[in-house]
């Protein structure tokens, strides 16, 4: 029986959201993000094992008999968000969902797995691995794929692995690899049997790389059709979230900045022009956050889960990416700055709006999921 959806977020939510907040204003402001941007290593360690190992994190989706914590994906979302506030340069969204959801997929989490019995213990334990954060995994998928589109697969021959793959997220700093094969299987590759070559990528604080394969070996964990299916449903639902954290803060941040500059001895926020334009992103994020909670939930209690994470994902990405340039504009000469940190989140949203398939993607994929298709 379906019930409606729980928008709201309980007392246990709010103070899990206080935590990571604490934890990010003190270890994730915004010139350290901007510094490392700017490096060849975007990643902060040291943000990854407090968040992952301090807080344990890294296992909110992993059941507790398999070493995580037994939470949901409204957990999860409350995460996303705050990290998105702070564009926090961590593997959360590819490791801590993307590839554990693929992994829950090859152990079953109580249904029968998708592989033989030795496949199932392989998947549960790396499961463990991922949710302790000592060892980060990633889907070895293209970023911009959704749940429903082709993905590529490598070659199998004498039970290693040769092929490439290009976009991976976050696969310069996984130390595991989740590979889907033409045999139409999953594999683990440990990352040092493959060469990883980073890319060019928009967003500085999630970059993308090739994946090369050439005789890696590999061990077998289950059918890679509904695990990356799973895994590619669940980050698009959940990503909503992240956008969410980006479009919450450029609402705030450009609030509190118009409030402060003045223009012919008054506060540029006066204006009625100003304030229009901000009531317009109000009410997009007011949106965006009942979308993304909705996605949330259906994550979490796998009802209408299809076209509840369509929807949101049509939503969010044009409402993030607009939140972010009203942000650019109305700070006028200093948005413009490479020094100030509104272009890190104008990247990340306008890199999110692509990821795990377009905003037209999903409305093609709601329209033919609530029969609207358009006429001949």
């Amino acid at each position: 029986m379906s019930t409606d959806p729980d928008l709201l977020y309980s007392e246990e939510e709010e103070a899990l959201r206080a935590a990571v907040r604490d934890l990010l204003t003190d270890h994730c402001d915004a010139a350290g993000v901007l510094a490392r941007a700017e490096t060849d290593t975007p990643y902060d360690p040291a943000l990854w094992k407090s968040l992952a190992d301090g807080m344990g994190l890294a296992g909110l989706l992993v059941p507790e008999e398999w070493g995580g914590q037994g939470a949901t994906h409204r957990e999860a979302a409350v995460v996303l968000e705050e990290l998105g506030r702070f564009v926090a340069p961590v593997p959360y969204l590819t490791s801590a969902v993307v590839a554990t959801e693929a992994l829950l997929a090859c152990a079953g989490e109580g249904t029968g797995g998708t592989g033989e019995a030795g496949e199932i213990e392989a998947a549960v334990g790396l499961l463990a691995r991922l949710a302790s954060g000592r060892t980060i995994g990633v889907l070895a998928v293209p970023l911009h794929l959704g749940a429903d589109a082709a993905h590529p697969a490598v070659r199998v021959e004498n039970g290693a692995l040769h092929g490439e793959v290009t976009g991976v997220a976050d696969a310069a700093v996984a130390d595991v690899l989740l590979v889907p094969a033409q045999d139409g299987a999953l594999y683990a590759v440990d990352a040092g049997d493959a060469t990883v070559t980073p890319q060019v990528s928009l967003d500085l604080t999630r970059p993308l790389a090739e994946v090369a394969l050439d005789g890696a070996r590999a061990s077998r964990l289950g059918r890679a059709e509904s695990a990356v299916r799973r895994a590619l449903r669940a980050a698009a639902g959940l990503l909503a979230s992240e956008q969410l954290g980006i479009a919450d803060w450029a609402l705030t941040e450009t609030v509190a900045y118009l409030k402060e500059r003045k223009q012919f001895n008054r506060p540029v926020g006066g204006f009625q022009a100003l304030k229009h334009r901000l009531a317009q992103v109000w009410l997009e994020v007011v949106h965006l956050r009942a979308a993304a909670r909705a996605a949330a939930d259906a994550l979490a209690t796998g009802e209408d889960t299809d076209v509840t994470t369509a929807v949101a994902q049509a939503y969010a990405a044009p409402a993030a990416v607009h939140a972010v340039e009203e942000a650019l504009q109305l700070h006028g000469g200093i948005g413009m700055t490479w020094e100030h940190p509104v272009h890190l989140y104008l990247k990340r949203a306008k890199a999110d709006s692509i990821a795990y398939g377009t905003a037209g993607a999903h409305r093609e994929a709601l329209a033919a999921l609530v029969d609207l298709r358009p006429p001949a």
